[in-house]
């Protein structure tokens, strides 16, 4: 039961249609479906074939709990043919489950449903009405027939109004609800492989999906390097900092998710919402700096008597790119983070706001945020978000160093920055979380804090997360810390290299 998307039976076994229906919401909510495409979907997938709980015996382990040996394959005394049992649940949808139409419907909505028990014990619905009796053909033997069957989540459909709204349409309007179907599964199957540039074959479908983030193709030329000097320039003699123009940077890039190549800096969805308003990106500040980098980038197009020009998108990163080579300028390191211009911007009319509040951060460790509840311990989370933007260990390990020298913190808080010179490149905070001068203490209050005091004078130096904590404590990112604290200049082009990395997930034309 495990691998199925909710539990058939109702949420942890309680037969109840209505938390049924808030659980389908919720599985496939994950999944950026609204409640006309689940419907579709579970409509569609329930029109075909049948579910098994012929009998009561033990089946043995289920595949997830079955010992190695398995090799994947569970319930080895599952049965065959008519006596086969796996989720529990037996029994037809409909009265012809080889063929598309819209039985399954009409079964559902005419018809009264009364709760019952399968063979296997599972909790499963049977019909009121004499008349559904006898009427679907058995699997196995063409002489019996039997009644059809639905589960608690298919009542689902009928007790929650706006879902009965939905099936209701589909089953007046069988074309609607055969084209709501093919669009529901195409989705499914295709929403992890991110822009339909990156689809091959003939079959691919002319039409962009809003689920699939479209953005606008370029109608101008992109700027070359010459530009993008003068851009950085006109950027760093602006108002903003370079830990306004990083956290900007880092907050446009790092929604990329590499799971199902979503989100990223390409179209700068960061100035449109729903991440325009987003807790972790600081909204009332965010608003300071696109406003700024607005007021540049209409300066620069307005004056350019070519095609030539700059994208928001672009100008984000570039603003990000030019602060670090300041900030390493600043330590004594002259780098050039590569860029490569041809973002262009994205509408808020294509883009799906409800889907992309799954992006929204719950933490980033990188810049030590921390927002409302979430489960796990908070350097968990990290690595996960650090997996997602296909971040090695090192890379993950020197991000973080960076970002906490360069004060790129949630807020501006100081919380991680164990150095003397915020805003400028240096492997200090490495350095100072390897010092023995310096023990920790953990202090009381709703989030994890930890005071770095002077061991001789006791008093407190900085203050630290368990994110910051981690690169001391876990031994493989103990001695990446170790690396970085003792080769600043490593860890300067190592910093560059992970952060252009970070900007650049989403360019799949450049791959």
């Amino acid at each position: 039961m495990g691998l199925i998307y909710v539990d058939p039976e109702g949420p942890d076994g309680d037969p109840d249609p209505r938390k049924s229906a808030k659980r389908i919401r919720q599985a496939f909510g994950r999944m950026a479906m609204n409640d006309a495409e689940t419907a579709a979907l579970i409509a569609g997938g329930h029109t075909f074939g049948k579910s098994h709980g012929a009998s009561d015996d033990d089946m043995g382990p289920e595949p997830e709990a079955a010992p190695i040996e398995a090799q994947g394959l569970g319930w080895p005394d599952a049965g065959t043919g008519s006596e086969t049992t796996t989720s529990g649940i037996e029994g037809a949808w409909n009265q012809w489950p080889t063929m598309w139409d819209t039985s399954y419907l009409n079964n559902l909505l005419d018809y009264e449903w009364e709760l019952t028990e399968s063979p296997a014990g599972a909790k499963q619905w049977k019909p009121v009405d004499e008349e559904l009796q006898d009427t679907v053909p058995d699997a196995h033997d063409p002489a019996e027939k039997h009644a059809p069957m639905m589960m608690t989540a298919d009542i689902a459909f009928k007790r929650d109004p706006e879902l009965r709204e939905i099936i209701e349409g589909y089953r007046d309007n069988p074309m609607e609800f055969l084209d709501a179907f093919a669009r529901a599964w195409y989705k499914l199957i295709h929403r992890d492989m991110g822009p339909p540039e990156r689809f091959l074959g003939p079959d691919v479908p002319e039409e962009t999906m809003l689920w699939q983030d479209p953005l606008p193709d370029a109608d101008f030329d992109t700027i070359g390097k010459r530009e993008a000097a003068d851009l950085k320039t006109e950027l760093l003699d602006s108002e903003l900092s370079v830990s306004q123009l990083v956290k900007t940077a880092w907050a446009s890039a790092s929604t990329y998710r590499d799971s199902d190549k979503r989100g990223g800096a390409n179209g700068a969805r960061i100035r449109l919402e729903p991440q325009r308003s987003w807790e972790a990106n600081e909204p009332q500040h965010l608003e300071t700096v696109l406003s700024t980098l607005e007021e540049i980038q209409t300066e620069f197009n307005d004056a350019c008597s070519d095609d030539v020009r700059v994208s928001m998108a672009d100008l984000i990163v570039l603003g990000g790119n030019a602060a670090i080579e300041q900030a390493a300028a600043d330590a004594g390191y002259d780098v050039t983070v590569p860029f490569e211009p041809g973002r262009t911007d994205a509408s808020q009319e294509r883009t799906d706001e409800e889907s992309f509040e799954a992006l929204k951060p719950r933490i980033d460790g990188f810049r030590n945020y921390f927002g409302g509840e979430y489960d796990g311990l908070a350097e968990e989370l990290m690595v996960d978000r650090a997996d997602l933007l296909n971040l090695t260990p090192s890379e993950m390990t020197v991000l973080v160093g960076g970002m906490r020298a360069l004060g790129a913190t949630y807020q501006d808080s100081k919380l991680g920055v164990f150095t003397d010179r915020p805003g400028t490149l240096t492997n200090d905070f490495f350095e100072n979380l390897l010092d023995m001068d310096y023990e920790w203490d953990a202090t009381s209050g709703p989030r994890e804090v930890y005071e770095v005091r002077d061991r001789e004078t006791g008093d407190v130096v900085w203050e630290a997360s368990r994110v910051d904590l981690i690169f001391g404590s876990n031994s493989r990112l103990r001695a990446l810390r170790d690396v970085y604290a003792s080769e600043e200049e490593k860890f300067v082009q190592d910093f560059v290299d992970a952060w252009h990395k970070v900007m650049t997930n989403d360019r799949f034309d450049l791959e």
